[in-house]
């Protein structure tokens, strides 16, 4: 069977989340062997720039979906809260796999939870959705702009740039650095992104063999969840400008979606 190219940004937690897709593929589809193809992206480039700074959506996936469109590479991985809710024509979600934890999560450094940080602190994030909430439950802190991969927020927290970030709690957990003190906010102080958590493999529609390989990863649960979520962005219109949030669980056969 020939070689499919799974194509991913190059930071340490999307090449850890495209090698597990690379993983299961292979475990799935006896003799099948995948090869990571790593893609520099807009926003992977650009990280002087805060996210409402940049021109258009999809900076985190344009160069890797172009590179799909092109025949450069057979799949794509993204973490699926980066992926506009309308992809380009010729594109497809072929896999929605089963989703990790869809929550924020508040790290300091010295591992004081939100509640416990002192008055005027410094949290970093560039999410206009993370500083709303923020500002909603702790008026006094002061947010600031920290660009960057989750590594690199990390190390400037280190730095003391900031006392505080906010980041995915799921990233923390498939970079294994669970053992961090961090704090998971429950959806009443921080709702999260819509798809956060989740990750989207993405194909050419015309490609059927690389679209049936990649569906032996669906979690339907997980597609409903996420696709309610993308729904409301869409119903708003938004984008990484507009603090939108939402949340769907299936529970008992039930979808509930939490959204504002």
């Amino acid at each position: 069977m020939d070689c499919l190219r799974i194509g991913t940004r190059g930071s340490a937690l999307a090449l850890r989340q495209a090698r597990w897709v690379k993983e299961q593929l292979e475990r799935r589809h006896s003799g099948l062997r995948c090869e990571l193809v790593a893609i520099t992206t807009t926003g992977d480039r650009l990280q002087h720039l805060a996210l409402g700074e940049m021109e258009g959506r999809g900076v985190f996936v344009k160069e890797i979906e172009r590179a799909l469109l092109e025949g450069r590479v057979d799949l794509a991985v993204h973490s699926l809260k980066d992926l506009p809710v309308e992809l380009p024509e010729g594109l497809v979600l072929a896999a929605v796999p089963p989703r990790g934890d869809p929550l924020d999560a508040l790290v300091s450094r010295d591992g004081a939870p939100l509640e416990g940080l002192p008055p005027g602190a410094r949290v970093g994030t560039s999410s206009a959705r993370r500083r709303l909430q923020l500002l909603l439950a702790r008026p006094d802190l002061e947010v600031v702009s920290l660009r960057g991969n989750l590594d690199t927020r990390l190390r400037k927290l280190e730095a003391g740039q900031v006392e505080a970030i906010v980041v995915a709690a799921v990233g923390l957990q498939r970079l294994g650095l669970e053992r961090r003190p961090a704090h998971r906010l429950s959806p009443e102080v921080m709702l999260p992104s819509p798809g956060q958590g989740a990750l989207a493999v993405e194909s050419r529609a015309d490609d059927h063999r690389a679209r049936a390989l990649a569906a032996a990863l669906e979690d339907r649960a997980s597609r409903q969840e996420v696709t309610a979520e993308r729904a409301f962005l869409r119903r708003l219109g938004g984008g990484c400008r507009v603090p939108i949030a939402a949340l769907g669980r299936v529970r008992d056969g039930v979808l509930w979606l939490w959204a504002g």
